[in-house]
């Protein structure tokens, strides 16, 4: 049986981690926002390249931050139908012992597999991030240069 403190001790590393990837896409959206305003009456030049390329590796962090919240989401929702049908209250499994043990196996891979695909977006979307400021000080740097010759 978990404790008290184990379960507070899981509840504040569950509130991390969901602050922690709120706070990468609440960053991506900024730098998104910010590309938009500064290049508002820029006409387009090949020399925007690097700056393309930020904004498609800060599009795609967003798009892994998301897919880690529906994962997540969804882990949550499996990890409960787990519980519930070791504990025989899972209305496709009742109280017969063979259909527990089946359903708990299949959910608990399920889980494991949402579990991973979680982690890997939430790694992605960090990446794309750091991606995605590489490209954008890259364009700075280069239109820096670009304005001194």
């Amino acid at each position: 049986m978990t404790s008290d403190r184990e379960l507070e001790i899981h509840r504040s590393l569950r509130e991390s981690q969901n602050r922690y990837t709120y706070f990468l896409l609440a960053v991506v959206g900024a730098a998104i926002a910010l590309v938009i305003n500064q290049t508002q009456s820029a006409s387009l030049n090949w020399s925007q390249f690097p700056l393309a390329a930020a904004m498609l590796a800060w599009a795609l962090s967003f798009l892994f931050g998301c897919l880690n919240r529906a994962y997540v989401s969804s882990g949550l929702y499996t990890n409960v139908a787990l519980i519930e049908a070791k504990a025989g209250r899972h209305n496709l499994v009742g109280t017969n012992t063979e259909a527990i043990k089946i359903a708990a196996e299949t959910l608990h891979e399920i889980f494991e597999d949402q579990s991973n695909k979680a982690n890997k977006f939430g790694n992605l979307q960090f990446r794309f991030l750091i991606a995605g400021a590489i490209f954008y000080i890259a364009w700075h740097v280069f239109e820096m240069y670009l304005r001194s010759i």
